[in-house]
């Protein structure tokens, strides 16, 4: 079995943390290139295993966005993880590049979202919308951005309050800064190696830290994932 390469964070009897590279699926029909696929095959490989292996999927990030994913290894702790997704205990803490000057530095974002039926995207709608769902977020400019094709960009700290469906990049590009590289929504800049399959490109978004209590030990578990190559091309340190 030629199983790629892993990312491996964090590791427990019951769960494991990976970051996850930018480009790829979370999850994906048999025979699809995906995050879990690949755990599944590191696994196998490692320990030697014929047939299956158990991993529970507790949590999404967007195909275009990178960073820390949390998987778990049995029945028991998937529903524990999720139950915690479900009830927002989780940290997610984001970081996200964008152009310009975000103003103020600091603040909380509040709109309406909802999923557009039938197609992979959201968008704003108003309060009243029969499928409006509530979405808050809270960011500070943590930095500014290097680089030539980017006279003037920010780097933001996120923190999800919701969990709405492209909430951070439909959010974002609402108020007139689409995320870098996120064509999607208006961005018109590109980030990262540009793909022939556009699928496989990157946004400028990163779960960089995810916290949560160990479904088994209920200990705090706080993970923090290191930044893809493409956010040192913009004066992004990983520190």
């Amino acid at each position: 079995m030629n199983a790629l390469p892993i990312d491996l964070l964090y590791e427990s009897d019951s769960c494991l943390v990976v970051n996850k590279p930018s480009g790829v699926l979370t999850q994906a029909p048999p025979g699809i290139d995906s995050l879990e696929q690949r755990i599944k095959d590191f696994l196998l490989a490692r320990e030697q295993l014929q047939g299956k292996v158990y991993l529970g999927v507790p949590h999404r990030l967007d195909r275009p966005a990178s960073g820390a994913m949390v998987f778990s290894r049995h029945p028991r702790a998937t529903r524990r993880m999720a139950d915690q997704f479900e009830a927002r205990t989780v940290e997610k803490m984001y970081w996200a590049c964008v152009p310009g000057t975000v103003e103020p530095a600091e603040g909380t974002w509040r709109d309406y979202v909802r999923k557009v039926p039938n197609e992979p995207r959201a968008e704003i709608v108003g309060e009243d919308h029969p499928d409006a769902r509530l979405a808050v977020l809270h960011y500070r400019t943590i930095g500014a951005l290097q680089h030539d094709s980017l006279p003037h960009g920010s780097l933001l700290e996120i923190a999800l309050e919701t969990g709405r469906t492209h909430q951070v990049r439909v959010q974002a590009a609402s108020r007139g800064i689409p995320l870098l590289g996120d064509a999607q929504y208006g961005s018109r800049i590109a980030f990262g190696e540009q793909f022939d399959d556009v699928r496989e490109r990157a946004i400028a978004l990163h779960a960089r830290r995810l916290a949560f209590c160990h479904p088994t030990t209920r200990e705090v578990v706080s993970v923090t994932a290191p930044l893809p190559a493409a956010w040192r091309d913009l004066g992004v340190a990983d520190a």
